[in-house]
């Protein structure tokens, strides 16, 4: 079973590129916002969360993104080892949430020590509701990941396989592909990072 979200396009980059930003730290270090800034995008275009940006279309121009940027960078600048708490990530973005009229939602911690099964599971069930998921890779053991080590990168699909593998689209640096979930979330290390969950609050009990 293949399941994908819908996304969007900031000129021929899929979603937001770190590398085009124009502030010399952020494109070193500036991952975390940019996946904070791109599930915003993400959220007014497909869950109706009108107040969280200006974008009505799904074809957004380099410099609507870097004013953009702009407003959401300051809610997770980078720190001297980076963001490398899921936290702090949930602090800086719900601080956000709250300041641009969004207070029926919410940011949750999955860390990384998790079992494969039920990650596996949080992940179908997030993409299932319709939300894209921040993840926080620190170390790994596997070379093949070399590229999202000590990165904030989105998930924003999943392909279940027949012969048990479970795929996951990892969306970063202005494109996409399919990892392999069980190799990825098996870091080899004890210190972990993890992923970001979304949800809708409940609304107040009807008496």
């Amino acid at each position: 079973m293949k399941k994908e979200l819908d996304y969007f396009w900031v000129g021929d980059d899929y979603g937001g590129r770190q590398s085009k930003l124009p502030d010399l730290i952020m494109r070193h270090a500036g991952c975390a916002a940019v996946t904070a800034c791109d599930s915003c995008i993400y959220m007014k275009l497909y869950k109706d969360k009108t107040s969280l940006c200006p974008f009505s279309s799904n074809q957004l121009k380099g410099k609507e993104y870097t004013a953009f940027f702009q407003s959401v960078k300051p809610y997770l600048r980078p720190r001297l080892m980076g963001i490398d708490r899921l936290d702090i990530y949930i602090s800086g973005f719900e601080k956000f949430l709250r300041e641009h009229g969004q207070d029926d939602m919410e940011a949750l911690p999955w860390p990384g020590d998790r079992s494969l099964s039920e990650t596996i599971e949080a992940v179908k069930g997030q993409i299932g509701q319709g939300f894209p998921i921040p993840i926080l890779l620190l170390q790994h053991q596997n070379p093949n990941f070399e590229d999202y080590v000590w990165h904030w990168f989105q998930l924003t699909g999943y392909d279940e396989r027949p012969n048990g593998r479970f795929l996951v689209k990892a969306v970063t640096y202005g494109s996409y592909e399919w990892l392999d979930l069980d190799k990825l979330w098996n870091t080899g290390y004890e210190k972990k990072g993890g992923l970001i969950l979304f949800r809708e609050k409940p609304g107040p009990a009807i008496v």
